[in-house]
């Protein structure tokens, strides 16, 4: 996928790919490309300090492949903290597929993918992400035993990382406004697919007023109507009134242009990587008034879920410790407020605090 036309000319100090591997420290990556099937993925694995890495695998049309790089390494950086931070014995890691989710799917595609992951020899487990089913991960695990979130199984994680955002989200309402309660509570989702979905439901359920917007209107169409949410544009709902905005699409909604938009006082959603650039915008959060949940932390369920498949564990304990999320946000919020630095600072040392403590009783005697 990259070209390299004469490796002995290659400066390594200077190669892009090794140059965001340090970056984000990464462990490793995997390319992977197959004409006869039309595959082109990427594999990175981040961190394996508590376990295996685990993480799901996406499909989108990326503008470029150093799109879809940088996409793989913010991603599997922010499974490492999400795995740490939610108590579990997993390390970091995530996959993207390149291609069209909607016309490039077969199965032969997904096995030879499954063929590269079980290469990797268990240090990657995989599941779905957006642009992937349930169904596409049977046809990977007919190659790999290393793949969670399987029909009869756990199943999809959507449920269960909706009802975690939704009770950090809680959370958030607890300590802006002094009730957890989200009845009346104008919200505002962005993205309404298999998560964003279940999290309309739940919102309605509280008497929420809710608006949605997505890219795929016949989708659009049925949560609203379903759920009695109003439709509003792609671009409109950065100028909602609103108290509360979850971004539960794709990442980087809060930046430059829409935070000088957006009228809201929580930011709560089941997107990963939020924030555009987390320094700059996770400050500038803050310093409009605004509690920013920090998303690996907020959308935890899903992987929670998948932590349940591989340990033997019920789906009551899913749920169970996807109810954790509301005291970690809090915790979170509180330390911010009392610490006076941005949320996801604080989230980010809770990790690595962890991953520091639990790499220290894995050294050699």
């Amino acid at each position: 996928m990259f070209e390299v036309k004469n490796i002995e000319d290659t400066n390594l100090a200077e190669n892009p790919v090794i140059a965001q591997m340090s970056k984000y420290d990464h462990e490793q990556l995997l390319f992977c490309n197959d004409n006869a099937t039309g595959l082109k993925a990427i594999i990175a694995v981040h961190n394996t300090v508590l376990g295996p890495a685990l993480g799901g695998t996406r499909m989108w049309t990326y503008n470029n492949e150093m799109e879809a790089l940088n996409d793989v390494l913010r991603l599997s950086r922010g499974m490492t903290y999400k795995n740490s931070i939610s108590g579990l014995n997993l390390g970091g890691g995530k996959a993207v597929i390149i291609g069209d989710a909607r016309s490039m799917k077969s199965e032969a595609l997904f096995r030879r993918f499954g063929k590269f992951v079980n290469s990797l020899g268990g240090k990657y487990i995989t599941a779905e992400d957006v642009g992937i089913s349930p169904v596409d991960m049977t046809w990977v695990s007919m190659e790999t035993n290393h793949v969670v979130g399987l029909p009869g199984k756990s199943g999809d994680p959507s449920p269960v990382t909706a009802h975690g955002t939704y009770v950090g989200m809680k959370a958030c309402a607890k300590e802006q406004f002094g009730s957890d309660s989200l009845n009346g509570k104008k919200i505002a989702v962005q993205g309404v697919g298999h998560v964003g979905e279940y999290l309309v439901e739940a919102l309605a359920k509280e008497g929420a007023e809710i608006y949605i917007s997505d890219i795929h209107e016949p989708t659009l169409k049925r949560v609203s109507e379903t759920y009695g949410a109003k439709v509003v544009g792609l671009d409109e709902i950065y100028d909602i009134d609103m108290d509360i905005y979850a971004p539960c699409a794709l990442g980087a909604t809060v930046n430059d242009e829409t935070l000088s938009r957006l009228k809201c006082s929580i930011i709560a959603g089941a997107a990963n990587n939020q924030l555009q650039n987390e320094i700059i915008h996770g400050q500038a959060v803050m310093e409009r008034g605004m509690i920013y949940a920090p998303d690996f932390a907020l959308n935890a369920g899903g992987v929670i879920n998948c932590y349940s498949e591989v340990k033997g564990l019920s789906s009551e304990w899913a749920m169970g410790k996807a109810e954790e999320i509301y005291g970690t946000i809090s915790n979170i919020v509180k330390r911010s407020v009392a610490e006076n630095v941005p949320t996801y600072q604080i989230a980010n040392k809770m990790a690595e605090e962890r991953i520091a403590s639990i790499g220290k009783v894995k050294l050699p005697l």
